[in-house]
């Protein structure tokens, strides 16, 4: 008995030093320990449930946030083997939840996964590290069995608490405030938008959110897998056919699932995803989709005499315009690079992807002649608009060329030369872009003020576009260039404020620079060089003692602050017009005392879903949005 005890202390102490480190430098296992660090420890159990699901022992995954923050996920897969670690002499399901990298094929190839999920491999071990409470249940072998552990350190030894015929794993976890210190409040739509993609990736699988703090659940399955996620994704959109092209296959144990519809509107959407990992920057199973996509659909526009002889082909962009597709890959051991590991690297998986997707598509387009027709139509009025742009983008180079100064006109620039200094205001109106030519700091704050409204880019290709005057001073004015053209390392300012009235016309040219910048500048938006000013509401002033509010609520706060009875004049500002160069200065431009939200994009999926409600030509979505959100404003200013 008393050797076992030493047995147990002396392995205890090579745990403790593995996990202390992840407590150590959460940030290298989880990514940070912001929201988002936070959200990462509940896919790190689910991609354990996952995993199960994907070698065929899973069909059910229950997650529930608790009242006090805490989340239990619950599956009913063969649940983690419980027998001895040979090597650590402890119960193998200990081992999992204590040691790094334990995770993955618990006895050799044959018990093992031949696919796995998760980013970094690090596993549930991470989260009982950065847990202040975890309480693990595995139903095995006829018995239920449970250990508790704190901070990582287990409480007690494993323990058969019960007898069940079923099987399963049960993972109930706190995370801990002093690692988390910026929030352990979970977010319910975080965590719905994720569980609905696993969902819509592993088809026939049923996964329940449940937050017992609002009462909300959801249960998702979907039996279509990614063709139903296409189909969501264009469910605000017009199609051009019915159902999407789906493709699948399988060859040297790599599975490749395609799944595309068209739409009526002008903007590409391409997700892809490797072992349920959102590869946001592409890779190379994205690579083989769209050089199978461009080559096929020219091949059948030339067999079909829509591009003649001499005609040029398509280009991918051309064939992409108005396209959802969803490319999803499982493979045994995936490689990952790219600034965020999102780019999946596997050299062989294009070549895969590429070979299995041309030949199915062939199939499509000569078995759906009328489909393939409409399909080719979009492309050819793409190619004729993308020669337009070409043109128009010269006419202003050259126009550029002629002129002493290629900059706009009414641009009033900054005298600094650094980028990472410099600032662009947009500002609605010339009376408030006086105002505020007049308040700035010359060194290192540019002025460009907007005549009225600019176009709305979610209704228009991008020869209109660049025929707008406004959209054209914009980008001279930043410098990047857009689209295909973009380059970043050229912006001539590292902020871009955003600087419109607090009424529903201000909102509205907001909502559509937003646009612009993210259908056409993305990566401007990504890098957080968008920025969006908050100019008060009101000016309280009291024996020339003046205080600014952004609210009706600091308002009254100011207002009781100087005490009762006293005489307090109130001006309510209608529009940054009204605000002379001194106030404005003090109230939105100053660094010193300014306030602004960043632009940041969590959820490309999510954005690209919001743009399309409020900016695109359906009108259904965008009424259910306002019906759905409506009774949460409180004051609506027009």
């Amino acid at each position: 008995m008393s050797s076992n005890q030493n047995t147990y202390d002396a392995s205890q102490i090579q745990v403790l030093e593995g996990l202390e480190a992840v407590r150590k430098r959460p940030g290298m296992y989880i990514g940070s320990t912001s929201s988002k660090g936070l959200h990462h420890l509940v896919w790190e159990v689910v991609d354990n449930s996952i995993d199960e699901a994907l070698a065929g022992y899973c069909d059910r995954i229950m997650v529930t946030i608790h009242e006090d923050n805490s989340v239990t996920v619950i599956d009913n897969g063969r649940g983690i083997p419980v027998g001895e670690n040979a090597k650590l002499k402890r119960p193998t399901v200990e081992v999992v939840l204590t040691v790094l990298h334990a995770g993955g094929k618990f006895g050799g190839d044959d018990s093992g996964y031949k696919v796995s999920g998760g980013l970094h491999g690090v596993g549930i071990s991470v989260v009982n590290a950065l847990s202040e409470l975890v309480v693990v249940t595995v139903s095995v072998e006829g018995k239920i069995h449970q250990q508790e552990y704190r901070r990582g350190i287990p409480q007690y030894d494993l323990k058969v608490i019960g007898e069940t015929e079923e099987t399963g794993t049960t993972v109930h976890f706190k995370p801990d405030p002093e690692i988390f210190k910026e929030t352990t409040e979970y977010e319910y739509e975080t965590l719905q938008s994720r569980i609905r993609e696993i969902a819509f990736l592993n088809k026939g699988i049923e996964i329940v959110l449940l937050d017992e703090r609002t009462g909300a659940t959801n249960t998702y399955r979907y039996d279509g897998g990614i063709i139903e996620f296409v189909e969501y994704l264009n469910r605000n959109r017009i199609a051009l056919h019915e159902r999407p092209i789906y493709v699948d296959g399988s060859k040297d144990n790599i599975q490749v699932e395609v799944a595309l519809q068209y739409n009526d509107s002008y903007s590409e959407n391409i997700y892809s995803f490797a072992n349920n990992i959102n590869t946001h920057e592409g890779g190379t199973h994205e690579s083989g989709f769209k050089s199978a996509l461009t080559r096929i659909i020219n091949d059948y526009a030339r067999k079909m005499n829509a591009i003649k002889e001499n005609d040029s082909n398509l280009s991918g962009d051309d064939v992409r315009e108005g396209l959802t597709a969803i490319i999803s890959v499982k493979i045994p051991e995936p490689q990952f690079e790219g600034q965020t590991k999102t780019k999946l690297g596997n050299s062989e998986v294009r070549g895969i992807v590429e070979s299995c997707f041309a030949e199915k598509l062939q199939e499509f387009l000569d078995e759906n002649p009328a489909v393939a027709k409409k399909i080719i139509e979009k492309g050819l009025q793409a190619s004729r608009a993308r020669e337009a742009a070409r043109k128009a983008r010269e006419l202003t180079r050259r126009k550029s060329a002629l002129e002493v100064s290629s900059l706009p006109g009414k641009l009033a620039d900054c005298s600094s030369k650094d980028a990472s200094i410099s600032e662009l205001y947009i500002v609605e109106g010339d009376s408030a872009g006086g105002s505020a030519k007049q308040g700035r700091d010359r060194h290192f704050q540019a002025i460009l003020p907007l005549r009225g409204k600019i176009l709305n880019v979610e209704r228009a290709r991008l020869d209109r576009i660049l025929g707008n005057a406004e959209i054209r001073a914009i980008i001279t004015a930043l410098g990047t260039g857009i689209s295909d053209d973009f380059d970043l390392a050229k912006a001539r300012y590292h902020k871009v404020i955003l600087m419109t009235d607090a009424d529903v016309d201000g909102a509205h040219i907001r909502t559509l620079l937003l646009t612009f910048f993210y259908r056409y500048m993305r990566k401007i938006l990504e890098a957080g060089f968008i920025y969006i000013a908050q100019p008060p509401l009101f000016k309280i002033e009291r024996n020339k003692v003046i205080r600014y509010a952004q609210s009706e609520k600091e308002r009254d706060e100011i207002i009781a602050g100087f005490g009762e009875g006293a005489k307090v004049g109130v001006q309510r500002y209608k529009g940054l017009g009204e605000m002379n160069a001194v106030q404005l200065w003090e109230t939105t431009m100053d660094p010193e005392s300014r306030t602004m939200l960043q632009v940041s994009i969590e959820d490309a999926m999510e954005a690209d879903e919001m743009f399309e409600t409020l900016m695109g030509d359906n009108v259904e979505p965008r009424r259910e949005f306002i019906q759905q959100y409506a009774n949460q404003v409180k004051n609506l200013d027009v």
